[in-house]
């Protein structure tokens, strides 16, 4: 299962707010991985793959996971949710 988000956290995906981010994927049911671009994806649990990315304000990210079941839009949902607020 697939979804693209755009990410609204005015710092991004930086130092705190990505630490928050990945201990938010560790919390789901099934493993994420988030990509921007045509960049390989990484996995959304691991702080230092998310940092890696430098994903900013305004850019589309993809988050993806393995299955389609319920898990996996809980999951997709928490963490959408947490990429569309602007300030956390």
């Amino acid at each position: 299962m697939e979804r693209t988000v755009t990410v609204a956290i005015l710092e991004g995906l930086h130092a705190r707010p990505a630490a928050m981010f990945v201990q938010e994927a560790g919390k789901q049911p099934v493993p994420v991985t988030i990509s921007r671009g045509e960049d390989e994806p990484v996995d959304a649990a691991s702080i230092l793959g998310v940092m890696t990315l430098g994903a900013a304000a305004g850019e589309v990210v993809t988050l993806r996971t393995e299955g389609d079941g319920p898990d996996d839009v809980t999951a997709l949902d928490a963490l959408e949710a947490f990429l569309s607020q602007e300030t956390i």
